[in-house]
Formats: C-alpha cells, sequence, structure tokens
C-alpha cells in the first residue's frame, strides 16, 4: 500500500543529529523565522454544495507564536532512559496506542505530504477540488516538504477548512529497533524516535502558532513503543481504515472505488488516506468523482481535531 511505494522516501542515517541540530536543519527555510498563523476556529461538518475560495496568502513572517499552556514534555534524555530498555511485541499499522479509527459520526479525510526528492510538490487540484466542496481534512506535512513549500506550507495552516499534523522530519516508519516497511528503514532506537517526531514539530509550532496534535509516521507503521513515546510527547499517533490511493499510486476511477467505501454507515469513524504531494497522480481526480455522491448519500467529514477532543 503506498503511502508507501512513491520515491523519493530516502531512509535516514542511523545516528540522527541532536535536538538542536535537527530543527536547525529544519528549519533553514527559504523565509527567516518561519512564524505562526493566527489560531483558527474549527471548520463545521462539511455540506453540499457549498463552495470555499483560495485562503488570502499572508507575510508568514509578521505572527508571533502564541505559547499554549501544557505539561512540560520529556526531553530526549529522559526518553531515552525511560523507553531504551523497553522491547515492542506489536509492529504495524494498528497497534496500542495508535488511533485508527474515530466515535465520530463523521468520516475524516487525512493527506500525506511525504517530502524528499520525489515527494515535495502539491495536487492544488485536489486541495481546490476539498474547497470547492467545503470538505475540511487533515493534511500531514513532512518536514522535508515543509522546507521545500515554506509559503504554501503557511497558507494551508492559514486555511480554516485544514489543519495540519506532523509527518515526521524524514518520512521513517516509527520503531525502536530499526524495523523497516515497504522498502524504507525505521528509526532504530528511542532517541531515533525522539528526534524524527520533534524534529518536524518545533518547526510546526512556528508555522502553525501552535504544537500540532497529531502525527503519522511514514508509511503509518509503528511499533508500540514508539507509539508510547509519541503519546509522551503530547502527540497522538494516527493511523488509518481505508487506504484512499495506494500512496498515489492508484488510478482514478480506483481512487473512487476506495473512497466511496465509507458510503456504509454515512462515514461514521472512518480515517482515510490519501497523499496531496503527487500532482500527476489519480488521487484528485478520484476524490473529484467521489465526493459528490459521498455527500449525497449523508456523509459528512471533520478535521480529526474535531472528531477527538482534547
Amino acid at each position: 500500500m503506498g503511502e508507501f511505494q512513491p520515491g523519493g522516501h530516502s531512509s535516514g542515517p542511523s545516528g540522527l543529529p541532536g535536538r538542536r541540530s535537527l530543527l536547525a536543519a529544519a528549519a533553514g527555510l527559504a523565509v527567516t523565522g518561519l512564524a505562526a498563523c493566527a489560531q483558527q476556529p474549527a471548520a463545521a461538518p462539511a455540506s453540499r454544495p457549498a463552495s470555499g475560495s483560495a485562503p488570502v496568502v499572508e507575510d508568514i513572517g509578521q505572527h508571533p507564536v502564541v505559547p499554549e499552556t501544557r505539561p512540560a514534555l520529556p526531553s530526549r534524555s529522559q526518553v531515552v532512559a525511560e523507553y531504551s530498555r523497553r522491547k515492542p511485541v506489536q509492529w504495524g499499522l494498528d497497534v496500542v496506542g495508535v488511533v485508527s479509527k474515530t466515535t465520530s459520526p463523521h468520516a475524516v479525510l487525512t493527506f500525506d505530504a511525504c517530502g524528499g526528492p520525489n515527494g515535495s510538490e502539491c495536487d492544488h487540484r485536489l486541495l481546490q477540488t476539498l474547497r470547492k466542496f467545503n470538505v475540511p481534512a487533515t493534511l500531514f506535512v513532512n518536514g522535508r516538504w515543509i522546507k521545500a513549500n515554506p509559503g504554501l506550507a503557511a497558507d494551508l495552516a492559514a486555511d480554516p477548512l485544514f489543519e495540519l499534523g506532523n509527518h515526521g522530519f524524514r518520512h521513517q516508519p516509527l520503531s525502536v529497533s530499526g524495523r523497516s516497511a515497504y522498502g524504507i528503514t525505521g528509526t532504530s532506537n528511542a532517541g531515533e524516535v525522539y528526534d524524527e517526531i520533534m524534529g518536524n514539530q518545533e518547526v510546526m509550532e512556528r508555522l502553525c502558532g501552535k504544537a500540532p496534535r497529531f502525527f503519522r509516521a511514514g508509511t503509518a507503521y509503528y511499533d508500540d513503543v514508539a507509539a508510547a513515546i509519541t503519546n509522551s510527547l503530547g502527540l497522538v499517533p494516527v493511523s488509518f481504515t481505508v487506504n484512499g490511493d495506494g500512496g498515489a499510486t492508484f488510478p482514478a476511477p480506483t481512487v473512487a472505488g476506495e473512497v466511496g467505501k465509507i458510503a456504509a454507515g454515512r462515514g461514521a469513524g472512518h480515517i482515510v488516506i490519501s497523499h496531496f504531494n503527487q500532482p500527476t497522480s489519480g488521487t484528485a481526480e478520484g476524490y473529484a468523482r467521489a465526493l459528490p455522491s459521498l455527500m449525497d448519500r449523508g456523509v459528512t467529514f471533520a478535521r480529526l481535531g474535531d472528531t477527538l477532543p482534547l
């Protein structure tokens, strides 16, 4: 499956630099001081046939980060001390501590941007389709994608139709033992799990003005210890119930058919995974075909943050 198949998902080295150098590398954006968009109100569940409009592009250097009141998070050294001796017993898409579905009456559409040499573009047609039908979504963005698209990332963060989630620093499966998924080598210890999460988390906090609540590992694979570390860092690790586009490899009719599976039960509880970084794929056309039918059948949509309250 492919969140998992597009090229450009290079595995990280066995030893990542420390937290400060990770952050400095990720923050080497085309603009200085990538700053926050204003915190936006929650988007209402979509209803047809409202139409959205493109967000206003703002100077991303003008808005200060608004500090949040939240419990102190463990440091890298604390994570290493607590989790280094734990042995994982689960590995996959649905392990203890990972959210694969919700109890909401709405469906959640999630779209990943994986970054890397072949994964740093944007499917603008897909985003415009979501805006046309006023369909909210959660967009998981990788640190490499943000670095390649700082202005666009800021625009998406400022659009109240969307919320941004953390898709990691180097798009690695999340493991404490170096497990691989779909040919991509995972993180190899607790320290590297911390680096993969927090190397992008702090960049995204500057981008959005608040820390993202949700994390999806590269390939969406986790072991249970890595999932526990993610939760300890204040993020909810997320998987999915429906693979909508096979890592942007499915043709449009297949995408429409796979996404259309959520019509049963009017989409309640489903989390759909697809991609918005592959504009030549069948994803945009597949969603353009699927969404009108789904909405006619009573399916409503919401962002993850609207379905998983604090």
